[in-house]
């Protein structure tokens, strides 16, 4: 069980792993900022149609990872003034739990006019590790601001980063790709922040299918979202399911790993709670 310890998001069968990992990048240097550390100038946000919304509800997830039932996952969106609110927890259980406890729970704040991301909250108890993380994207200044907080020595870290003039983050990216057609063989580049190096994501329509969830039975369109220059690039898959309407809602995430298969599928939907 060696692998338990060789990435920061191994075991971590939440639906922020299927969009953490694209954008894990390495620690940055202390260096000045080169002219080339933002996105290609292909890699956009692009607003949605005046007629879209997205519905405030909570969806929840059972995660499997191989034979074994890994956890429960809940996305929840709803509203904060003007901002759109998406709220993600992820509770292990069962060995997963004995072997690697993950007690998460994330905040995301964006314009649901743009999409652009306003901020994102982190509180992350994951195997031995605890801290607090606050993420906000100033605009006016082209900077992520990273204020972190190590809850077991009390260390704190502050980081700031280039963006462009928007960003999503790692969990309104999800959102963002429900904005989108989503025509087969479709491709869409956007840039995405966790606080560290801006990345593209490169997001490839592949296929329409029937998907079967605890939820219910739908048909759905797969998109795969990839960082090709990021630390996934031939190191794994990962595959999102949104139902294949208007709503395009995700029934079913899965991560094709070196240390195995994850797969969350949808359990139920239920209005959010005010």
């Amino acid at each position: 069980m060696r692998f338990l310890h060789s990435s920061k998001f191994v075991l971590i069968f939440v639906l922020l792993l299927l969009t953490q990992l694209l954008a894990q990048q390495p620690a940055p240097a202390s260096r000045p900022v080169q002219s080339g550390d933002v996105v290609s100038s292909g890699s956009r946000i692009q607003a949605p149609a005046p007629t879209f919304s997205i519905a405030e509800e909570t969806y929840t997830y059972n995660a499997e990872w191989r034979i074994w039932n890994a956890g429960t996952i809940t996305l929840s969106i709803g509203r904060e003034g003007i901002n759109q609110r998406l709220n993600a927890s992820a509770e292990s259980q069962g060995v997963v739990s004995l072997l690697y406890p993950v007690h998460d729970r994330f905040q995301s704040l964006y314009d649901p006019k743009t999409f652009c991301s306003v901020s994102l909250r982190k509180h992350t108890e994951e195997g031995f590790h605890k801290r607090d993380t606050l993420i906000s994207y100033n605009y006016a200044r082209k900077k992520a601001v990273l204020d972190e907080t190590n809850l077991k020595n009390n260390q704190a870290k502050h980081v700031e980063n280039d963006i462009p003039n928007c960003v999503t983050d790692v969990v309104s990216g999800l959102m963002y790709l429900r904005s989108l057609p989503l025509t087969v063989g479709s491709v869409y580049t956007f840039p995405l922040n966790d606080g560290n190096k801006t990345v593209d994501v490169v997001a490839k329509v592949e296929a329409k299918e029937s998907v079967k969830t605890p939820a219910g039975t739908f048909q759905t369109v797969r998109v795969s979202p990839d960082n090709p220059t990021g630390p996934l690039k031939t190191k794994g898959k990962v595959w999102i399911w949104y139902t294949d309407d208007a709503r395009h809602v995700p029934v079913q995430l899965r991560g094709k790993m070196f240390w195995g298969t994850l797969t969350l599928a949808l359990k139920s939907i239920e209005p959010a709670k005010k």
